[in-house]
């Protein structure tokens, strides 16, 4: 990673990144358990979680807008607004105001994606492809390393000041993330010209045209192999990943018998394992290649779900400790892969489109997991997760020789989108699940 990071510009975008990525650890968990807090209940808490997730919906319109317009702004603009966004937090005050907290949510979640979408191009146009690996290494190895002090200070901040401090931390660290990457000096490409044939008598080509923009992103992951089998391979795994949202309320609160900021405890020990597996993952990839180092990261949760099964606060350390190891492999394999597999003029659309495909199922299954943590014992359904995880990593195992080891010669070369017949003028050149993209 030393390599990466000696870029002045990389450094720069690492720097922004880093304020983000604060504000974010310290926040996000802290929402689910300020709803827990004015609740008392672990399935609105998790149900939180949903709400960040349910925005993926909107992945091909993200995408496209993206692809549209300049990266840098759109990365700075995004910001400000996420920072804005938080204020109505300010307002909360009983449970009668939790609609607040799941709107911002709600919001925050789509922001997030956007973020996500242009963090993938930016680091595609700062970054030779033989770097990407230590690019998204070093960035997940900040992320998860702030795991360590993120959750842990954002539930004392709560559990001390309110909730109210936590919006005002939150807002310094996007307002940071926009001032320095704002500085930050790149050619990117000219935004889209207008059509000359925009009239009224062209409205139905250019209503068709639209639509097959919107799902180039998907048309490209359905046509180019590896990245078929990851997202099917990961979004499979997704299915079930979000049931731990609601679950990990539940194994504190009835295995552990303790108070629900413990569970910032447990997603700091986790951040561990996590600032391991981002440290290791560049020299992972290099050995097994993307798909290689996405079914190590997603078969590394299952034995972690298996031994929640039992409260026991020691295998929970070691459990939370083996999660957070699979995070960083899971989404440097992805993010590679897809950085490496597509032409700049679609990764924005190509980014939030896998953010959908993967985060759709695990919003359906946050929702179904806040359900079902009343119903079923959790211990069964963490053996359930565990299993489905286990098979899912091994399906993506099967399919590692799609994206080889290789040079950095063959690195560089990324197939060309597929054309669309309608597409004359195509655009010119993201707790336990780890919720965060990039």
């Amino acid at each position: 990673m030393r390599t990466v990071l000696s870029r002045p510009d990389f450094r720069l975008l690492f720097g922004g990144l880093l304020a983000s990525m604060t504000a974010e650890s310290i926040l996000l968990l802290a929402l689910a358990i300020w709803v827990k807090d004015l609740t008392g209940s672990d399935g609105l808490a998790g149900a939180t979680i949903f709400v960040i997730l349910a925005p993926r919906t909107l992945a091909p319109l993200v995408g496209w807008f993206v692809d549209r317009y300049p990266r840098q702004p759109f990365f700075v603009v995004t910001h400000l607004a996420m920072a804005v966004l938080l204020t109505p937090l300010f307002a909360v005050r009983d449970a009668g105001d939790m609609w607040i907290i799941y709107a911002v949510a709600a919001l925050y979640g789509l922001s997030n994606l956007t973020v996500g979408a242009v963090l993938s191009r930016l680091i595609q146009e700062l970054v030779p492809s033989d770097l990407l690996g230590e690019a998204n290494g070093a960035l997940q190895t900040a992320r998860q390393g702030l795991r360590l002090v993120g959750p842990l200070a954002g539930a004392g901040l709560y559990a001390v000041l309110g909730g109210w401090v936590l919006a005002a931390v939150g807002m310094v660290g996007f307002l940071a993330a926009a001032a320095v990457v704002g500085t930050l000096r790149m050619v990117e490409s000219p935004a889209r010209a207008a059509d000359p044939e925009d009239c009224p008598a062209v409205a139905v080509t250019r209503v068709r045209r639209l639509s097959s923009e919107l799902v180039a992103g998907l048309r490209h992951l359905a046509g180019e192999p590896a990245l078929r089998r990851a997202l099917v391979g990961y979004g499979l795994g997704s299915l079930v990943m979000g049931f731990t949202e609601s679950l990990i309320f539940a194994y504190v609160d009835s295995g552990l018998r303790r108070d629900a900021t413990f569970v910032g405890v447990l997603v700091t020990v986790q951040g561990i394992g996590g600032l391991v597996g981002g440290l290791c993952s560049p020299a992972v990839l290099r050995r097994l290649g993307e798909l290689g180092t996405l079914a190590a990261g997603v078969a590394f949760f299952g034995p972690a779900a298996l031994a929640l099964a039992y409260p026991n606060l020691w295998l929970g350390f070691t459990a939370v400790l083996l999660a957070g190891l699979s995070l960083p492999l899971t989404l440097v394999g992805l993010h590679t892969l897809i950085q490496r597999r597509t032409p700049p003029e679609l990764i924005g659309r190509v980014a939030a489109a896998s953010e959908a495909v993967i985060r759709g199922p695990q919003a359906i299954s946050v929702g179904v997991g806040a359900l079902i943590v009343g119903v079923l014992d959790y211990r069964l359904v963490f053996v359930s997760i565990g299993l489905a995880t286990l098979l899912a990593g091994g399906y993506l195992w099967g399919g590692r020789r799609l994206s080889p080891p290789a040079g950095p010669a063959a690195r560089t070369r990324v197939p060309a989108p597929r054309p669309a017949t309608e597409d004359r003028n195509p655009a010119p050149v993201g707790t336990l699940t780890g919720r965060g993209g990039h």
